[in-house]
């Protein structure tokens, strides 16, 4: 059918419009339209073979393995990845958990010693359509050199792109009468208006890539790089992606995911929490597969966990890829000679330790304090750029290694301590933060997925506590949600404030009591009418009224 481009954008947020002019030019939502319409029917293919997979798991009874059919790409020993560019070669510590919106903790990133920065669309960011133009903007403000007092981006820690992951949709762009996956809005707004700027100052483009769970959406990944590489007139392989491995079946398929992004790989990540909670995804119905107290009994130490860190450290080095680590979320008390500052320091180094020593290139950090430390660290247990060299050929992992869950129960605290993280991260987003500290860390989507996904099957499975036997019931995590919420709510500065933490609390309840266990918090936040109208009254109004218009 001819016709104008089948296009809807919804007008800019308020005292956005310059910034939302600067990134919706004429030419950049002509390439927008073009990466969607030719990807959107791949994405929905994606998307049902994860529903596929866990359909079978589900009726089948069965457990995950190394997959058969791809046999010949693990036992083939020739294949590398391409070489990273110099500037991937020594990322030590990175800022983890910067959402772009935040302009000066981005700017105070941007002056950092930090080697690397994880821009994040996804994990620490709540995608509110002022934070997504705010953020989108700011990057591009960054790359061009426009911010005043930050260096230029060729001087600059790399930046790290992390586009929200498939999971995600953008509701404020309809192409051909949909709404957009949101990690090609991110991606190609990033690559069009920065893509050529960071290649031409060997700065990138680099990106994280969230919540992959198989091959095949790395195979997908790879078919956008090249299109997107074409159509700027790009080098091929000059865009480079570290995949967040960060579901327990994308473990079994480390080396297929190396494989298809062999010339755009910049390597394999781990971190802890969304990889636990993928656990209670796939698996949380089955009691074999009861997920301890995380607060007491789950860490980077236990059999699962040291398993897959190994491995993927194994897989990425035998493939010439870089293997990072996961990021350090206790946030140092001021005073760098009190107690407190060096416990906490202390407690860093030794977990941070542990991932070095299993052969790790790099991790990431939030708070700017722990960069240096954290730096001296690698420069005092390791030699050179990055550890490509330790191949840890005295690693063997099996099946069971990786699927073997950890001793333990459910003690009152750790459900208390899960209540309030899932309750403050809701709260948190209705007020359009992606992330909030509690506790001495920062805390951020990870730490809700896995707190409301250990109540969920907690309850499921009517778990009794260690300290004095009652069960995880409705009951008990609604009484312990309203205790929990007098302690919370006498912090709460205004009526209106309370009022928000009360409507968080009701969602969260919704969200652990559900029949069926919703498969990401953000995804659900993301579609709910709460939060969609705690974002802008008048944006809503907006678009009740009809006037968003195409700019096509």
């Amino acid at each position: 059918m001819s016709g104008p481009v089948s296009m809807e954008l919804s007008p800019p947020p308020s005292g956005l419009e310059a910034e939302h002019g600067t990134l919706f030019t004429t030419d950049s939502l002509l390439f927008l339209h073009e990466l969607i319409s030719t990807f959107n029917e791949e994405v929905d293919e994606v998307l049902r073979l994860r529903v596929s997979r866990k359909t079978h798991l589900d009726l089948s009874g069965e457990l995950p393995s190394f997959l058969k059919s791809t046999t010949h790409i693990r036992r083939d020993p020739a294949w590398r990845v391409l070489p990273v560019p110099p500037r991937l070669q020594r990322r030590h510590v990175d800022i983890g958990d910067l959402a772009p919106c935040d302009t000066q903790r981005f700017i105070k990133a941007l002056l950092s010693p930090a080697q690397g920065i994880q821009v994040d669309f996804d994990d620490g960011n709540c995608p509110t359509y002022h934070n997504q133009i705010r953020g989108l903007h700011n990057v591009l403000k960054a790359v061009h050199n426009q911010f005043p007092d930050a260096p230029h981006i060729s001087q600059a820690p790399v930046l790290m792109l992390r586009p929200r992951a498939w999971n995600m949709v953008e509701h404020n762009m309809m192409v051909e009468g949909r709404e957009l996956p949101a990690p090609l809005f991110d991606f190609g707004l990033l690559m069009f208006h920065c893509g050529s700027t960071l290649f031409e100052n060997n700065s990138g483009p680099f990106f994280y890539l969230s919540k992959v769970e198989s091959f095949m959406e790395a195979r997908l990944w790879n078919k956008i790089f090249v299109w997107t590489q074409q159509k700027l007139g790009l080098p091929l392989g000059c865009i480079k992606a570290t995949v967040l491995i960060e579901n327990v079946l994308a473990a079994f398929e480390m080396e297929e995911i190396l494989y298809e992004l062999r010339d755009h790989s910049a390597g394999l990540n781990c971190g802890i929490w969304d990889y636990s909670a993928s656990f209670v995804n796939k698996f949380g119905h089955r009691q074999a597969f009861l997920l301890p107290d995380r607060s007491k009994y789950v860490n980077m130490e236990k059999r699962f966990l040291r398993s897959y860190m190994d491995l993927l450290v194994q897989t990425c080095h035998r493939r010439g890829a870089l293997a990072t680590g996961g990021m350090a979320a206790p946030l140092l008390p001021p005073g760098a000679l009190s107690d407190s500052h060096s416990r906490v320091l202390a407690a860093v180094t030794r977990l941070k330790l542990l991932e070095i020593k299993a052969g790790v290139d790099g991790f990431m950090v939030y708070d700017l304090g722990l960069i240096e430390p954290m730096q001296k660290l690698f420069k005092l247990h390791t030699e050179g750029d990055n550890q490509l060299h330790q191949f840890r050929n005295d690693v063997t992992v099996t099946p069971d290694d990786l699927l073997s869950m950890p001793a333990g129960g459910v003690t009152l605290n750790g459900l208390k301590y899960n209540i309030a993280v899932g309750v403050l991260f809701i709260n948190a987003w209705l007020a359009g933060n992606g992330h909030f500290f509690y506790r001495g860390q920062v805390e951020d989507s990870a730490t809700a997925e896995i707190s409301r996904s250990q109540v969920w099957q907690w309850i499921r499975h009517q778990t009794r506590l260690e300290d004095d036997s009652r069960v995880v019931s409705r009951r008990l995590v609604t009484d312990l949600t309203n205790k929990v919420m007098m302690e919370l709510s006498a912090r709460c500065p205004s009526a209106s404030a309370k009022q928000k933490l009360n409507t968080a609390a009701d969602m969260f309840l919704e969200v652990v009591l559900k029949r069926d266990f919703p498969e990401f918090i953000t995804t659900y936040l993301n579609q709910d009418h709460t939060f969609l109208c705690s974002q802008s009254c008048g944006q809503v109004e907006a678009l009740d009224e009809d006037t968003h218009r195409s700019k096509l």
